[in-house]
């Protein structure tokens, strides 16, 4: 389900933003990505492969992204969408810095699919994450492949390929999108590029960012004490089990505590338990 913005500007967000709110973002800690479909106008998508084709660009590490990415360049064009602007501000705070980008063809009737990975090397980070935009400048169907990913993985820790074995797994996803799709994801998310059965070659530009400040408190925060945060942050994924599920719910807590700066944020105590260190000495 595509994601609704509303407009706000506290100090810092970029003019015109349209900011997640506090709802949206526990969703991102639950699952791990946010989907915005069709929201990259007709012109931008329409040239955009005959961009991705001539290259992307070099990218140094650390770079700022206005040191990246110029006025005129595909990259900033998307960046500077209200939606995308203000996601990325509410995920990862002003100035976030450029990690790598790249573009991924799947070409026609290739015989081939990524095994299922999480990018990079296990990073077991719990109080900070990266972001991955995902862009689709054309229609992506079913027969073209699309982007696999296991919503609410991204916090069990992996290393790359772990779990390359792994054919399918309950609740996975096949990203089908319209034209102008953005996906914005964990770094940590369990994913794989499906094999392209259809004529057409599948195009994905992927930007990652690095936060380069305290991930906190940097959406629409005029509802941080929204029930619904709760029911987002206690959704069972299909592909675990009950007892299990309950890491998951943990991991979140944890994460969650850190970007709301509630400290004593807590579901069905099992942080709380867990951090349970009696300082008093009664022994006397």
């Amino acid at each position: 389900m595509a994601v609704q913005t509303r407009e706000v500007a506290p100090a810092a967000a970029p003019e015109g933003a349209k900011l997640l709110t506090s709802v949206e973002v526990a969703r991102f800690v639950a699952q791990g990505f946010l989907r915005f479909d069709g929201i990259v106008p007709d012109e931008i998508n329409g040239p955009a492969v005959e961009r991705l084709a001539a290259g992307p660009g070099e990218v140094d590490y650390g770079m700022t992204v206005d040191e990246a990415f110029g006025p005129g360049t595909l990259a900033r064009d998307l960046l500077d969408l209200p939606e995308v602007a203000g996601a990325l501000h509410s995920l990862l705070g002003p100035n976030p810095t450029i990690d790598h980008h790249a573009v991924h063809v799947r070409k026609p009737h290739e015989g081939e699919a990524q095994p299922l990975h999480g990018d990079a090397i296990i990073d077991v980070r719990p109080d900070a994450f990266d972001v991955q935009m995902m862009y689709y400048p054309r229609e992506v169907t079913l027969e073209m492949g699309g982007t696999l990913s296991v919503p609410g993985s991204h916090l069990r820790r992996t290393n790359e390929s772990d779990t390359g074995r792994y054919q399918n797994l309950r609740g996975q996803t096949r990203l089908v999108c319209p034209a102008g799709t953005i996906v914005l994801l964990h770094h940590g998310i369990w994913h794989g590029g499906r094999r392209n059965d259809s004529d057409t070659a599948r195009y994905m530009y992927k930007i990652r960012f690095n936060p380069s400040v305290k991930q906190r408190l940097w959406w629409d925060t005029s509802d941080l004490d929204d029930p619904a945060i709760d029911q987002e942050l206690s959704l069972r994924n299909p592909w675990t089990e009950v007892a299990t599920a309950r890491l998951e719910v943990y991991n979140r807590v944890l994460l969650w505590r850190e970007l709301s700066g509630k400290d004593d944020y807590d579901i069905d105590f099992w942080v709380t338990r867990v951090r349970n260190r009696p300082a008093a000495d009664q022994s006397n």
